[in-house]
């Protein structure tokens, strides 16, 4: 059973960072997974929001381009989302998963709070 959980998340200024993780377990082969980080805020659905292939592409959103970086490390089975000059719209709960049509179990996510 694979297992997901995210953290780094927490409470930041605008214009501020973060760097969230994700580490998957009971999987062998997550290089073989084309990963993303997913978001949710209040009263809304949850939303990809960028992903990366096995071997490092990636694509993003048009509103986080340019402000949030994804990576990976295949040998530590750990995603990560660098995410920089942050704004008050980026408050949500973010979740990591594969985006294949048949996700995995679903984290717990980590709250991102975009506030003065």
């Amino acid at each position: 059973q694979v297992q997901l959980v995210e953290s780094g998340g927490g409470l930041v200024q605008p214009g501020g960072s973060l760097r969230l993780s994700c580490a998957a377990s009971g999987t062998p082969i997550f290089r073989a997974h084309d990963m993303g980080w997913f978001r949710q805020a209040p009263g809304k659905q949850r939303d990809l929001v960028t992903s990366i292939s096995g071997g490092g592409s990636t694509n993003y959103v048009d509103s986080v381009k340019g402000r949030f970086t994804i990576s990976r490390d295949n040998a530590a089975n750990t995603l990560y989302l660098q995410m920089n000059s942050l704004k008050p719209e980026d408050t949500a709960v973010y979740y990591c998963n594969s985006v294949s049509t048949q996700p995995f179990p679903w984290g717990q996510g980590t709250q991102v709070t975009v506030s003065s």
